[in-house]
């Protein structure tokens, strides 16, 4: 199925209904295919053919989901870049996608147009707000009075001739190791998904979504397919700010927020937010970062009226594999049965019905209940493979299986539980070490906000564990105090022989600790 289906069916179905919410603006349903068919038709006008590819680097804008849809009409492919991106890193990625148009925001423009020159194949440079010199305005594309004249309210006459298999987003990784990669997917990539987790649009039922992750990340994206296949209203923030968000929340009455770890505890450790009112928000999902328990517990508490949702995907799955419902959210019970929801919060849940998901040794098979090993998974969504990168592909997908580089174990009630990154893993001694464990265990000490565990080298273990922690607001730093606590919790070869406190942990857009900037300043011996 072409995903510009999912626009073209709510349109049909809710065509008054408001799509977009950003800045004061709203869009109905029928307004926004309108400026698609007028955007697909002129980008048609220009000259580009199917497979080709457009990118666009912008903070959250409705330009984004009006060039994709518009992109997936044409059977082109687009490409959302990072807007965190550096110089270097941005030149890399057009290099590698070669997109013919790129559209730029008014902030990022002078970057790309200094790029231009190296890169002979991008046709157009058109930018989203403004003007810049030598640059084509993105308002021409969607005012083209040719293109208007020819949409007459109805279906364009051009019928999308791509189906399932072919490509239509190239979205690159997080890249925090090395240049980023750019991961292909196709529209099953995201219909599978969709149509087996999400409702249609229904006259009946109305919902409004707060998007706030990155429209250049996996997160983002699923999120606004999700709301555009659903009919739902997505209230679109640019950049992620607390204070705006819950401003929002408030004013526009949100029922539903995607959010990262980070971004949930910037809302509830919030100094003001006891002044807004979220009583609207009736699901919470959270997800593209390990969440730390006391966050999520908080939240559960200051948000009542709240479902939580944990999602587990990566960029290379194109959508949710895992998840932990609302039910295993609600902290009730007897003493035993509070005691188990508290272990499964630090879960990620149970595979989806639609995806196939085990646990694998270093020779591919599958482990024991309660053994650790690699996470891999099998479905339609999986991406087809790594742009331009034969051999690395190769390395993640064997046998139709995607192993996605997290090692996890599953608990007897099929609950799946992370164990980090198969290459952050600390092997100390012929002893391999959980990072996630022992931040788990750091983060519950009294001081501690929280925790990142590295693995340094060490001629005569190989590798030994030091502790990267920043601290609760007026709180006393120990450090063996801190290394005791450890040893009584786990055991002795993996508690910490070293802290170091910073003032806070590096992190990419999503949340994610960047344990290879870690690395690079703390890799000092260990006394």
């Amino acid at each position: 199925m072409n995903t510009s289906e999912f626009l073209n069916i709510s349109s049909l179905i809710v065509p008054d209904r408001i799509a977009i919410i950003f800045e004061g603006q709203k869009i109905s349903y029928f307004d926004l295919l309108k400026r698609v068919r007028i955007l697909a038709n002129s980008l048609n006008d220009i000259g580009l053919k199917s497979g080709d590819r457009i990118a666009t680097i912008e903070v959250n804008t409705p330009a984004h989901i009006e060039l994709y849809f518009a992109a997936a009409f044409l059977d082109l492919v687009y490409v959302p870049l990072n807007f965190r991106s550096t110089k270097e890193e941005l030149s890399h990625m057009l290099k590698d996608a070669s997109p013919k148009i790129v559209f730029s925001g008014e902030r990022y423009i002078s970057m790309v147009d200094s790029l231009k020159s190296d890169l002979n194949f991008i046709q157009d440079i058109y930018v989203l707000e403004g003007s810049y010199p030598g640059c084509l305005e993105y308002d021409s594309l969607v005012s083209s009075s040719k293109s208007n004249l020819e949409f007459d309210g109805q279906l364009s006459d051009m019928i999308p001739q791509s189906d399932g298999d072919d490509l239509t987003m190239l979205m690159f990784t997080s890249g925090t190791t090395g240049f980023p990669k750019g991961v292909m997917l196709t529209h099953d990539s995201f219909s599978s998904y969709i149509l087996s987790n999400v409702m249609p649009a229904d006259m009946e039922v109305e919902e409004r979504n707060i998007l706030t992750v990155p429209l250049y990340h996996i997160a983002g994206v699923q999120a606004f397919m999700a709301a555009i296949y659903g009919g739902r209203t997505l209230i679109i923030q640019k950049q992620f700010n607390p204070e705006d968000w819950m401003e929002l929340v408030q004013t526009e009455k949100a029922n539903r927020a995607m959010m990262v770890p980070t971004m949930l505890k910037m809302i509830v450790d919030h100094p003001q937010f006891d002044s807004y009112d979220l009583s609207s928000l009736e699901v919470i999902t959270y997800g593209a970062a390990p969440m730390p328990i006391q966050v999520i517990r908080k939240a559960i508490e200051v948000l009542p009226n709240a479902h939580f949702i944990n999602a587990f995907g990566q960029t290379e799955t194109a959508a949710t594999i895992t998840m932990l419902p609302p039910e295993d959210h609600i902290l009730k019970g007897s003493p035993d049965e509070i005691e188990t929801k508290l272990n499964r919060l630090t879960s990620i849940g149970k595979p989806l019905p639609d995806v196939e998901v085990k646990i694998v040794d270093s020779t591919g098979e599958e482990v024991e209940v309660g053994d650790r090993g690699e996470i891999i998974t099998k479905g339609d969504r999986l991406m087809k493979g790594y742009w331009n990168q034969e051999e690395s592909t190769n390395q993640v997908i064997k046998n139709g299986w995607l192993f996605t580089g997290d090692l996890g174990y599953i608990d007897e009630d099929g609950y799946i539980f992370l164990s980090g990154r198969v290459k952050d893993f600390i092997k100390r001694g012929g002893e391999m070490i959980s990072p996630e464990e022992v931040e788990r265990v750091l983060e519950s000490y009294t001081s501690i906000d929280e925790a990142a565990i590295i693995g340094i080298p060490d001629m005569d273990w190989g590798e030994r564990v030091r502790a990267i922690v920043t601290l609760k607001q007026n709180h006393e730093f120990n450090e063996l105090d801190i290394i005791e606590f450890c040893r009584t919790k786990l055991a002795s070869f993996k508690k910490p022989e070293s802290v170091v406190v910073v003032g806070e942990l590096p992190r990419n857009s999503l949340g994610k600790v960047l344990k290879n900037t870690l690395r690079d300043k703390y890799s000092y011996p260990i006394e």
